[in-house]
């Protein structure tokens, strides 16, 4: 039985899945999305997401953790000085898989992993639109300035007070 047994072993030994991963993790921090089957995708997103929450917090101990992952120094210190700053603010949910279809030699299900805050596409900091009325009638920057004159002069007429 295999109650409790979460990994999925992707077909290869253990030292082989640990050196794909670790590859696949780095040139997923390279170049911030990869093209890969959904299985490795599946499997990639649980080993990076942990490296990435600790990459928040640049302390020694946790960029010796996440070397002895990866074990790549120009990976670590991308995600350290780059990655991590952008990510900060986010609980969690680093990456994202998108599907992609079936690959044409073996009719593969592929997918598309990427970490989230660099895609423009689905980037949620986009500016709004501004918002157009129906309706015709005066505008509102009259109006306002119409209200706005009169908070100014007692406003001066209290600073002019407060002076003498």
């Amino acid at each position: 039985m295999r109650h409790g047994k979460k990994t999925n072993h992707l077909g290869r030994q253990t030292a082989h899945r640990k050196a794909m991963l670790a590859n696949m993790a780095c040139s997923l921090i390279e170049h911030k999305r990869i093209n890969t089957t959904v299985a490795k995708a599946k499997a990639l997103k649980q080993f990076v997401e942990p490296l990435v929450t600790k990459s928040k917090e640049d302390t020694t101990h946790n960029r010796r953790i996440v070397f002895s992952k990866l074990r790549d120094k120009n990976a670590i210190s991308e995600l350290f000085r780059e990655i991590a700053p952008k990510v900060g603010d986010r609980p969690g949910g680093y990456t994202r898989i998108i599907k992609l279809g079936n690959r044409l030699g073996d009719n593969a299900d592929m997918a598309l992993i990427e970490l989230v805050d660099y895609n423009e596409i689905y980037n949620v900091n986009k500016p709004e639109k501004k918002k157009s009325t129906r309706r015709a009638g005066r505008s509102k920057k009259s109006s306002d300035a119409a209200q706005a004159k009169p908070e100014a002069s007692a406003e001066d007429k209290k600073d002019e007070g407060n002076k003498e």
